[in-house]
Order: structure tokens, then C-alpha cells, then sequence
């Protein structure tokens, strides 16, 4: 008896083949290396300059259509009632294939626009505009848009983005490819390994590799994927380009404390996924612009052996902390998490500017505002029919009238802006005449910012590396909202940024194995009690902590910050589901006691900011100079701080926390 076997459907797949559909290793982890661009030939220059010239023009005319699209979106609400939003929107051709095909026609319409960009270079920027859309048609997981598409200036696009390359098919970039190897250029820019890696400033361009090669079946012409030299980046140009491929050297760190991330990213090319080109504002480069390709590579980013040695020993500790955000600090306390005097004792560290760091910061503002004024001052001269005379000017001329003498002309008139009655400037500002000089300054203002902003990351980064190593990955944080804090201080916080701190601070905790929860405000209430349970009411301007049932003294920061290592959560995910265990502060308090009091009142753990003495607070602007952080209470009052106006960390309620008397004393 013969048995049949019933053969199995074969599974189907996508793509060419039947193939599976390739996926991002690493989880989809992708990061990116910048990679300066040795941009000297005039002619280079040019061709740049009238690439994000097209690419703007097809940017803006999809952003155009994109924002009458939503609009006529909005407008159909009864439609939208009746049938369906998808209905609508598939009406209004409102979707990523159909923005797509919009700047498809806009290149096509465009002759002259052919002949530098390129239909998937367009593709990608339709794509683009269609994330800001999507972003304003569709509500994120709180509930809230983003505003309606907007049409930028041209001064500010910087970015093309480029397409992925082909994993699954060999040899296929579409827009900007990378050619060349890391081992070719070492080759190239070190004379065979004879001497270290120098670049020179003018570095040659590379050349398309010429001739025949031979592949299995017999020979083909050579192309830019034999090139084993120095790296470049390469872009075919547009449909109608007649002047061939546009090569611009690559230009890699050549510090040795730098080889071992170039050739993390560099060395393996079939980990390169994709490249953008980049622009910003240099005024010493030629044309105003430095220009970049940004480098996606599949795979994390490089980590140090030293970063890895100190998250490895900061993953061991077995800490449990909490983090204070102030206007003018950052504070932390930690305790063993078995809360037993043997496994450790409690740890503080406050984070302050420096003098040196104030120094800097006075100095920068000083340069800013010489810039600020640089820049008014060559507006008004170059636009003087634009402003009226300043009361002194007038003054001046109506002298001069009076005893018969010729009126002087004015450079450069002090007075208001020209307007119209109801206080409209008769002309726009962007339709000022703006000097050679006023675009120099102008870009060295916009160096001068992005230079203070890397600073200021890096330091949050540092920052954060320190109080991780010192009090372990596990910290909570109370969940505040940062924009009450600058409608009180201003640009006060851009000094000690501590939004930015807390957010390095997360993202170094979840890198060394642990994670930075946020606690809600209002169902814990830290600065208003103590580690013994009792409640301790203080408003903003009373800065130091003090119980009147057990007696404990400190920094109202860092009484904060020892209480949210005692909050307990049912959801991480969700603030307002924190609470304060006060049992087991109390029983720190007790365990710790001598440590604990001395952690309270200064910092006991070295960190890169050393306190300036006890620090200052930083307060809105007012006639009475602030007191000392250590001061009990200051001439006028600090005002309170409000009420969010989100409902991010829980609404004014029954607070759970709240912990019954104190029968010990």
C-alpha cells in the first residue's frame, strides 16, 4: 500500500523571488558619523550651491501644496462627519505617494531644475515634508499635534536626505553613495603607513577607476565600485547634468585618540546605510557654507573601552537614588537599596556652575550682545528709510534748523521701526536690504550658537556619566514641567540647562542597565516633607530644610532628592501612579543618621562641578538682590511656582503620601 504525502504550500514572501523582507539589524539600531566634506574647486562650490537651490525650490512647492491640502482638510468637517477623515484625505490626495507624485511634477515642470537634482532626491524630500503632515493630521500617544505644515526660509535648509542603499541587491545607491576604503584612504594620506595620518587642506579629488574588470562570464567597464582608494562622496547629478559626477573628498578625524571610532564606522563599508548631505554656517569657508555628509551606519555608535569599564561598574552598584532639578542645580542622594549600614553609606552630589564656567558664560553673553547690537546697527544703516529719529536726533535737528544751518545726514537713525497707525512695520523685515557685512556677522553668530549648544551637550553628557557612576543607573526624578520654569527665569536656564541634564541623565541610565523614572508632583509632594514622614510646608524662597519633629537640617534640594529614592511606582510608565513609601525613609533616617545628616548639608562625593560655596539661586529679575542658597528666607519673596498647564504628572487631589503624625517624639 502506497502512502501519499500531501505536499505543504511553500510560504510566499515579498519582494523579487519570493525573498523575505530584509529588517535592519540590531533591533533597527542605526548611528551616525559626521564626515567633513574638503570642498576647495570653485566650481564644486557652485554646483552645491545650486543643488539645495533646486532642492529647495521642489521642497517648497510640495510644502505649498501639502499645507492647501491640510487646509481644505480642516475645512470639510461635515464631510468628514458624514463619511469618513480617510475618505477626505483620499479625496485631497493627501498621502505620502500622493506628495510624492506632486514633486515629481514640480521637477518635471521645472526644466532647469533636471539638470541638478534627481527624481529619488525628490522623492525623499516629498517623504520628508510628509512626517511634518503626519505629525499634524494624526494625534500622538498624549493626545497632542504638531502645528500646521509651515514653509521655511531658504536660509535655513541645510539637509538633503539621501536614499538607503540596496542590502539585498548588490552595487545600488540612488542618490549620494560613499566609494572608496578606510584601509585606501589610510593608504593614501599616510604614504603606505610611513608616517601618521595627515590630510591636507586642498585634498585631490578622486578619480573614476578606468578600463575593463573581469567577472565570471567575462569582462565589464569599471565603475565607482572598484574604486579602493581614499573615500569620497559621489552624486550622478541630475537627469539633464552634463557635467558628470559630482566627487567631493571626505575628510576624516585624524587625531590617534579618534582611530578607534573612524574605524568603528568606517572600516566594515557593507555596515554604510545611507548618506545625507549637510550644510551650516561657516563665514570663514568659502561661499559662508562648511559642508558635511552625514553617515547612517547600521549598528550602535562607538563607546569607548573606558565609558563601557565605568557603565559596567556603574550597573554593579546596587544603589537606589533620586534627582532633584532645580533652576540653578541638580541635586542627587543615593542609598544602598538594602538600606543596611555595612552595604554602604548615603551619597550626595550637587551640580552648580563653576567659576570658571560663569567666567565663560558672562564672557559669551558680553560677545552676543556686542553681535545683537552689530547687527541692529548695520540693519538701520543699510535700511534708513525704514526707522525714524531717535529724540536726540531730532533734538540735534531742530537746533540746527533754528540757527539757520544745513541739516546733517543721519547714518544711522536711533529712533522706532516705521509703522503704520495701527503699530504694522510698513515693510517686512524680510524684505530689508541686508549688507555683505550683515550676512558675515550673521554667520558667525549662528557658529557661535551651534559651538555653545555642542558645549552644552557634552557637558550633560559628562555630567551625566559622573552622577551614574557614583550613585548607580536606578534614579527617580520628579516629573516637573521645564516650561513653567522658563515663563518665571527666562533665558536663565540656558545656563544651567537642566532639562538638558536630566534628559543626558536618562539616557545614561538606560545605558548602563538601569532607568531614570519621573514621579509626579502632586502625589508625592517631596519638598514638602521630611525623611521622618512628617509634613514640612515651604514655598520657592525658603531654601533650607528644617523639621520640628525629628529635627533633621539640610538643603531643601537634597532632602528632595533623598525622598524620591523612596518612591514607589505601580507603573513605571505613568507618573501619577508614584507614591512615597515613608516607612522605609524613615528607616534610612535612622540606619544612615550621622552620614545622612552630613549628605543633607553638603556634597559628599567628587563631581566635575565643584559648589562655589553653597551656591546662589537664580530668581526672576527684581530690584532686591538675591540671598545666598543657604539663606532662611530673602528680603522679597520668590513667587511660587504655578500649576502646570498640562496634565502630565497627575491632577491637585488627595495626595496618598501624606504620612500620619510622628508618636515617637
Amino acid at each position: 500500500m502506497t502512502t501519499l504525502q500531501t505536499a505543504r504550500p511553500q510560504q510566499k514572501f515579498r519582494g523579487k523571488n519570493k525573498a523575505p523582507k530584509w529588517t535592519k539589524p540590531d533591533d533597527g539600531m542605526v548611528s551616525v558619523m559626521v564626515l567633513p566634506l574638503a570642498v576647495t574647486d570653485p566650481a564644486d562650490l557652485a554646483r552645491l550651491e545650486k543643488l539645495f537651490g533646486a532642492m529647495w525650490s521642489i521642497k517648497r512647492a510640495v510644502q505649498r501644496d501639502a499645507r492647501a491640502k491640510v487646509d481644505a482638510y480642516w475645512s470639510a468637517k461635515h464631510e468628514r462627519d458624514t463619511h469618513s477623515a480617510k475618505d477626505v484625505r483620499q479625496r485631497l490626495s493627501l498621502s505620502r505617494e500622493a506628495l510624492e507624485r506632486c514633486a515629481y511634477k514640480h521637477l518635471e515642470a521645472a526644466g532647469h531644475l533636471k539638470h541638478h537634482a534627481s527624481k529619488a532626491l525628490s522623492m525623499h524630500m516629498a517623504d520628508e515634508v510628509w512626517n511634518g503632515v503626519q505629525r499634524h493630521l494624526f494625534a500622538d500617544a498624549t493626545g497632542n499635534r504638531h502645528g500646521r505644515p509651515r514653509v521655511g526660509r531658504r536660509h535655513g535648509f541645510t539637509r538633503i536626505p539621501g536614499r538607503a542603499r540596496s542590502h539585498t541587491t548588490a552595487n545600488k545607491w540612488e542618490t549620494f553613495r560613499l566609494v572608496g576604503t578606510f584601509r585606501g584612504h589610510l593608504m593614501a594620506y599616510t604614504s603606505g603607513g610611513k608616517h601618521d595620518l595627515m590630510q591636507p587642506r586642498r585634498m585631490p579629488k578622486p578619480t573614476r577607476p578606468n578600463g575593463k574588470v573581469p567577472t565570471g562570464k567575462g569582462t565589464r567597464k569599471a565603475n565607482w565600485w572598484d574604486h579602493a582608494g581614499p573615500l569620497a562622496v559621489v552624486f550622478a547629478g541630475g537627469p539633464d547634468g552634463k557635467r558628470g559626477d559630482l566627487v567631493l573628498p571626505v575628510r576624516i578625524p585624524q587625531s590617534p585618540a579618534q582611530e578607534n571610532r573612524v574605524r568603528h564606522f568606517l572600516e566594515t563599508d557593507a555596515r554604510w546605510h545611507k548618506v545625507d548631505l549637510v550644510r551650516r554656517r561657516k563665514a570663514s569657508a568659502p561661499g559662508g557654507w562648511a559642508y558635511e555628509a552625514h553617515l547612517t551606519v547600521l549598528g550602535p555608535g562607538y563607546t569607548s573601552p573606558a565609558v563601557r569599564q565605568v557603565r559596567q561598574q556603574a550597573a554593579e552598584l546596587d544603589r537606589i537614588g533620586g534627582v532633584d532639578g532645580n533652576v540653578s542645580n541638580l541635586s542627587v542622594v543615593s542609598f544602598p537599596a538594602s538600606l543596611e549600614a555595612s552595604a554602604g553609606a548615603a551619597k550626595s552630589s550637587e551640580i552648580v556652575l563653576t567659576d570658571d564656567e560663569r567666567t565663560r558664560l558672562e564672557k559669551e553673553a558680553k560677545k552676543r550682545r556686542g553681535r545683537a547690537r552689530a547687527l541692529e546697527r548695520s540693519r538701520r544703516a543699510t535700511n534708513t528709510t525704514q526707522y525714524v529719529l531717535s529724540r536726540r536726533q531730532t533734538a540735534r535737528a531742530e537746533r540746527r534748523a533754528a540757527k539757520g544751518l544745513t541739516p546733517k545726514a543721519v547714518i544711522v537713525p536711533g529712533g522706532a521701526r516705521a509703522a503704520q497707525a495701527d503699530g504694522v512695520p510698513k515693510q517686512p523685515f524680510r524684505r530689508d536690504r541686508l549688507s555683505a557685512g550683515h550676512r558675515e556677522l550673521r554667520a558667525r553668530q549662528a557658529e557661535a550658537s551651534a559651538s555653545t549648544a555642542e558645549y552644552r551637550r557634552h557637558r550633560a553628557r559628562a555630567v551625566a556619566r559622573d552622577i551614574v557612576a557614583a550613585h548607580g543607573p536606578r534614579l527617580t526624578v520628579e516629573d516637573c514641567d521645564i516650561r513653567t520654569w522658563y515663563r518665571l527665569w527666562g533665558r536663565r536656564l540656558a545656563q544651567t540647562t537642566p532639562g538638558m541634564l536630566i534628559g543626558a541623565l536618562e539616557i545614561e541610565c538606560e545605558a548602563a542597565g538601569g532607568r531614570l523614572v519621573r514621579a509626579s508632583t502632586w502625589s508625592t509632594a517631596l519638598s514638602q516633607h521630611c525623611m521622618c514622614g512628617e509634613r514640612v510646608a515651604k514655598t520657592l524662597r525658603d531654601r533650607e530644610h528644617k523639621c520640628i519633629a525629628c529635627g533633621l537640617v539640610g538643603k531643601r534640594d537634597l532632602v528632595s532628592a533623598a525622598l524620591a529614592a523612596f518612591v514607589d511606582l505601580s507603573n513605571p510608565d505613568d507618573p501619577k501612579t508614584a507614591t512615597l513609601d515613608t516607612a522605609r525613609s524613615r528607616h534610612a533616617q535612622i540606619i544612615f543618621a550621622q552620614g545622612l545628616k552630613e549628605a543633607l548639608r553638603e556634597s559628599t562625593t567628587p563631581c566635575q562641578n565643584t559648589p562655589r560655596g553653597a551656591g546662589r539661586v537664580a530668581v526672576p529679575a527684581q530690584r532686591v538682590a538675591s540671598a545666598h542658597r543657604t539663606a532662611e528666607r530673602r528680603d522679597r519673596a520668590t513667587p511660587d511656582e504655578p500649576r502646570p498647564v498640562r496634565d502630565h504628572a497627575g491632577a491637585p487631589g488627595t495626595r496618598p503620601a501624606r504620612s500620619p503624625q510622628l508618636t515617637l517624639w
